[in-house]
Parts: structure tokens; sequence; C-alpha cells
């Protein structure tokens, strides 16, 4: 293992941090209808526990209006339960042929409440690159002291590393500055 490798591989795991905190905050409700926010929800579909966007199609004919079109009919009121049981606070009304989610104006308490979730996700975010920072610094000492790489090289390898979680982070607050923007927006 090369001081290379270790960035880059610890390059990797920062930009999965930063890919899974951009889903965290997909999950969180704003004002807006946006399928992303089942990504989450799972229907128990005959016994099997399955992410609703295998079981339907979606489409946002109004800003306020999620439409889910079921691939299979049958799975409807499974799919109207599991909406129901979810964090989401929605209530889900069908016709027969498709269920309709409502997304209600948010009051200035929820949107409060909101933004604290983002933020803790987007800590969360920081803590995991921090983490990858941590493990690929050890990484480099260890690799110092077998004397696979020189003081010079474990000097420049650790500036890299900074500047690599320095750039992830700055990604994170940029994601929860435009989350934040999304969810104050009335």
């Amino acid at each position: 293992m090369t001081a290379e490798t270790t960035l880059k591989e610890a390059g990797h795991k920062m930009e999965r941090a930063v890919e899974v905190t951009r889903e965290e905050f997909a999950g969180v409700r704003t004002g807006r209808a946006t399928p992303a926010i089942l990504n989450r929800v799972t229907v128990d579909y005959y016994g099997t526990p399955t992410p609703m966007n295998q079981l339907a199609s979606f489409s946002v004919p109004e800003p306020r209006l999620l439409v889910i079109q079921p691939y299979d009919r049958n799975a409807m009121a499974a799919m109207e339960k599991a909406i129901m049981q979810s964090d989401l606070g929605l209530s889900p009304s069908n016709d027969g042929q498709v269920i309709r989610l409502a997304f209600p104006q948010l009051t200035e308490e929820r949107r409060k409440e909101l933004i604290k979730v983002v933020h803790g996700r987007a800590e969360d975010g920081k803590v995991a690159v921090r983490n990858v920072r941590r493990h690929a610094k050890e990484e480099l000492e260890r690799l110092k002291k077998d004397g696979e790489i020189s003081e010079d090289d474990l000097n420049r390898a650790e500036k890299e590393l900074q500047k690599l979680t320095d750039q992830h982070v700055a990604r994170i607050d940029e994601l929860l500055s435009h989350k934040e923007q999304e969810l104050l927006e009335v």
C-alpha cells in the first residue's frame, strides 16, 4: 500500500459520505412534492419488505401533489399503510387507480424542526468524513513506521488528506445551505 493508494481510498470513502448525506437530505420533507421522499418507505408486498420505488411510478403534476401509480393495484392498500406508518406525516388518498399525496404547507415551527434535523444529518456526514481522515492518517503513519514512505512523503500526504477533508466538509456545508433555503422557501 502506498500513500497515493491510501489517499485515493480516503477520497472515495469521503465521496460516499457526501452522497449518503445528500440522500439523507432528499428524505427530509420540504413543502414541495418529490418522489425522493419515499426512498426510505418499504411496503410489505406479499410478505416481502419492498422499496416503494420498485412497486410504482411517481409523478408531480403540481408543486404540492405527488401521484403514485402502482404497477400492481393489489398492492395499493399495503402502499397506503406503509405511507401512514412512515414518519412523513402525510395522509394518502386513493381513487382505485392512483394514490395521491398532498403536501400541506409547512408551519414555521415545523420548518425550524426540520432545519434542526438537517443540521444533525449534516453533522453526521462531517463526522463520517473526519473518521475517514483519521483512519487514513493512521494508515499513513503506519506506512512511515514500516519505512515504506519518508517523513517528507508523510507530511505531503497529510496535507493532501487535509485538503481532501476540507473539500468534502465544504460540499456538505453547501448541501446543507441549499437544503435550508429549500426548507425556508414558502
